[in-house]
C-alpha cells in the first residue's frame, strides 16, 4: 500500500498550534530587547534590565549607574516606541484580516476602503492647519478617526445600489474614495509653504514612521486594540461561516448585515487610531494574514491571535532596521515594510494567475 504523505501545515494539532505561538512569543520578546538596545545609541543589555525592572517595580532594585540620558532613551523613547510597533503591526494585520473576510478578497488589505487615505488627510489636515488645537496631543489622532468615518461613509454609500452593497462594489468604491483623499491630502501639503516644518513633519509622517511615539499615543493606540481584537474573537465562527458566503451564512442564521457593519466599523476605528499614530503602512495587512493561514490554517480562533503576534513581531523587527539601515538617520518605516510586501504582493498576483490559467 502507497503511504500517505502528511504535511507539516497547516498546523492541525491543539499542541502544534500552542508550541507555534509559545515560539512566536519568545521571538517577540527577543525583537523587542533587540530593539530596545539597537539604535543611533547602543545600549548594553544590563542597563536596559536595570531600567526596565527599576521602572515597572518603582523601586530601586538595580543600583543606578547608568547616565540619566540612557534612562530617558530606554524608557522614554524606546521602550514606548517599540510596543507601539507591535500594536500597529498586529492592528494592521487584524484589519487586513477583517477585510479579506468581508470582501472575500485575498487581495484586500485595511487601504481597500480608502479608509487610510480618509484618515491619513484627516491626520495631515490638523498637522497643516491645527483645528484640532483644543485637544492637544490628541488632535491629530481624532482628524484621522473623523477622516476615516468619513471615507467609509462615502465608499459605502457609493457602493449602495438599492439599498445593497457587494464586496466588489464596495473594492471599486474603495478606490475611488482612496484617490480621493489622496488627492486631498497632496493639495494641503501643496498649498502649505514649501520647506515649512509642517509640510516636512506631513510628508515623513505619510511615509510611515513611528518617531512620534510616546506613553500617551500607546495607552490609547492599545485600548483601541484590545478593545477590538476582543470583539473579534467573539466572531471568529461567524467570520467563519462568513466566508462560505452570505447564502450559507444566512441559512445558518447569521444577520450578514449586521456581522458586515460591525467589521467596517471595528476596521475603521481601528485603522484609523493606527494611522494617527504612524501614519500610512503599507502591505502589512495584506502580507501576513496568508502567512499566518498556510501556517495555522484558516480557522479565525486560531488566525486571528497567530497573525496578531506575526504581524506585530514583524512591525518591531523592520522598526529595527529601519533605526540601523541608514544611522544616524532613520528610515521611515512604510519604506521597509513596501521592501518586504511588495515582493509578496506580486507573488500573490502571479499564484492567482496561475490558478486561473493565466
Amino acid at each position: 500500500m502507497e503511504k500517505r504523505k502528511t504535511a507539516l501545515f497547516p498546523l492541525n494539532k491543539a499542541s502544534h498550534f500552542l508550541i507555534f505561538c509559545i515560539l512566536m512569543v519568545c521571538l517577540m520578546g527577543i525583537a523587542m530587547f533587540t530593539a530596545m538596545r539597537m539604535g543611533s545609541v547602543e545600549i548594553d543589555p544590563d542597563t536596559i534590565q536595570g531600567v526596565l525592572v527599576n521602572k515597572l517595580t518603582s523601586r530601586e532594585y538595580y543600583p543606578v549607574t547608568w547616565e540619566y540620558s540612557l534612562e530617558s532613551i530606554v524608557w522614554d523613547i524606546r521602550t514606548p516606541r517599540v510596543f507601539t510597533a507591535f500594536i500597529v503591526g498586529a492592528g494592521l494585520t487584524m484589519c487586513g484580516i477583517l477585510m479579506q473576510v468581508l470582501t472575500k478578497n485575498s487581495l484586500a488589505d485595511p487601504y481597500v476602503l480608502g479608509i487610510s487615505h480618509g484618515a491619513s488627510a484627516g491626520a495631515v489636515s490638523v498637522i497643516m492647519y491645527g483645528y484640532l488645537w483644543f485637544l492637544g496631543g490628541y488632535g491629530t489622532m481624532a482628524g484621522a478617526f473623523l477622516g476615516a468615518l468619513i471615507s467609509i461613509t462615502l465608499a459605502m454609500k457609493i457602493a449602495s445600489v438599492r439599498k445593497k452593497i457587494t464586496a466588489t462594489q464596495l473594492v471599486l468604491a474603495g478606490i475611488a474614495v482612496s484617490a480621493l483623499f489622496g488627492a486631498v491630502t497632496n493639495l494641503m501639503i501643496y498649498h502649505t509653504k514649501t520647506g515649512s516644518d509642517k509640510v516636512k513633519t506631513a510628508s515623513y509622517w505619510m511615509m510611515g514612521s513611528l518617531s512620534g511615539s510616546s506613553w500617551q499615543k500607546l495607552k490609547y493606540a492599545t485600548i483601541a486594540f484590545l478593545v477590538c481584537f476582543a470583539l473579534i474573537m467573539l466572531l471568529t465562527r461567524q467570520l467563519d461561516v462568513l466566508m462560505l458566503g452570505d447564502d450559507v451564512a444566512s441559512t445558518v442564521g447569521v444577520n450578514t448585515d449586521k456581522l458586515k457593519l460591525m467589521i467596517i466599523l471595528l476596521a475603521t476605528l481601528l485603522t484609523g487610531v493606527i494611522v494617527s499614530v504612524s501614519g500610512p503602512i503599507g502591505f502589512v495587512g495584506l502580507t501576513f494574514p496568508h502567512i499566518t493561514r498556510s501556517i495555522v490554517g484558516t480557522k479565525h480562533r486560531r488566525l486571528v491571535p497567530a497573525a496578531v503576534l506575526v504581524g506585530g513581531t514583524f512591525l518591531v523587527v523592520a522598526d529595527i532596521i529601519s533605526r540601523v539601515i541608514v544611522a544616524p538617520e532613520e528610515l521611515p518605516i512604510g519604506v521597509v515594510s513596501a521592501f518586504f510586501g511588495a515582493p509578496f504582493f506580486l507573488y500573490l498576483i502571479r499564484k492567482g494567475n496561475k490558478k486561473a490559467g493565466g
